[in-house]
């Protein structure tokens, strides 16, 4: 996954930086605060391991289901899950997946 570079980190704390102002002002409450730090956060790497467990212990669903519910193939769920695949989720799935991590399933269900 290709790192942020010194202007895309500025932006991003900025944006933060203005939502909690927004905060304290009472425009804005403390959970979209919340909701914009997480999606300003870089997903981590998801080891083969780390993607099996969202998938069996939160998530709780077959390969076939949780690949549908992130929009990819049976096939790229598999290769995340494969030690010897050498594949990560990246991009937008590893963000789904940090949000399914950090807040269930629900969320992108809902």
């Amino acid at each position: 996954m290709p790192r942020r570079n010194s202007e895309e980190k500025r932006m991003l704390q900025e944006l933060l930086d203005t939502a909690t102002g927004l905060n304290v002002y009472g425009v804005m409450t403390k959970q979209d605060v919340a909701r914009i730090h997480l999606l300003c956060q870089a997903p981590p790497e998801y080891t083969p391991d780390r993607v099996v467990s969202i998938r069996t212990g939160i998530a709780r669903m077959s390969q076939v289901v949780f690949a549908s519910v992130l929009n990819v193939s049976v096939s790229t769920v598999q290769k995340w899950e494969s030690p010897t695949a050498h594949k990560h989720p990246s991009g937008a799935a590893a963000k789904l997946l940090q949000l399914v991590e950090a807040k269930g399933v629900e969320t992108l269900l809902a």
